[in-house]
């Protein structure tokens, strides 16, 4: 069973209908446990970081995603959901994310000429190419919308980039764990590609 977290932040049902359209069911989600009981988990997200985190932190929620991740099932993050994966976002103030992965989230600082969010179709390419992005031509179009950009701390981890002019992190890869500065669910063939791959993946 795939389990998308419910936490009120963004188009969920956007993101289970993808799913479906691929082939494979999901349930959205608020329940701890069956987040537990996932075979994997994906957290998407529109809005802003500090009430995200905070959703989270009050459906309690934050212990079963690191479960989820530390016991090795297949976790995807979408958008706002790879942006709280790590330590620290300069959105609003400081606030603290799950801390899965070390490095922060910071806004775009960009030319007069390009605005702010960041918003349509960018080009992305693979550092390295995880599983979920097999079938998938370097240099494929994907859908984005956001005003902030994560800088992992181990560059390890970037498995692709865009750019706004200058080159970002636009999906991170670590062992089971995948996410995504842009919106598979509004990527077309591509995107859904992104969720198939993730669906079949071998826990």
């Amino acid at each position: 069973m795939i389990a998308i977290i419910d936490y009120q932040m963004g188009n969920l049902r956007s993101v289970q209908k993808a799913f479906e359209r691929v082939g494979h069911a999901a349930e959205i989600t608020a329940d701890p446990q069956a987040l537990v009981r996932a075979d994997r988990v994906v957290l998407p997200g529109v809005g802003a970081f500090a009430d995200a985190i905070g959703e989270l932190r009050r459906r309690d929620l934050v212990g079963p995603i690191r479960d989820v991740v530390e016991a090795g099932k297949p976790f995807l993050g979408i958008c706002l959901g790879l942006q709280l994966l790590f330590e620290v976002s300069y959105e609003d103030g400081q606030h603290r994310g799950l801390g899965i992965l070390s490095g922060e989230v910071r806004r775009f600082e960009v030319p007069p000429q390009y605005k702010v969010p960041h918003m349509g179709w960018n080009r992305v390419t693979f550092r390295r190419r995880a599983p979920i992005f097999a079938g998938i031509d370097d240099g494929a179009h994907f859908y984005f919308v956001h005003s902030y950009y994560v800088v992992p701390r181990d560059a390890s981890v970037v498995d692709g980039e865009a750019s706004y002019p200058e080159p970002f992190c636009a999906t991170v890869w670590r062992e089971n764990l995948f996410a995504t500065q842009f919106h598979p669910e509004k990527s077309q063939v591509a995107g859904l590609r992104v969720l198939k791959n993730f669906a079949e993946l071998r826990p």
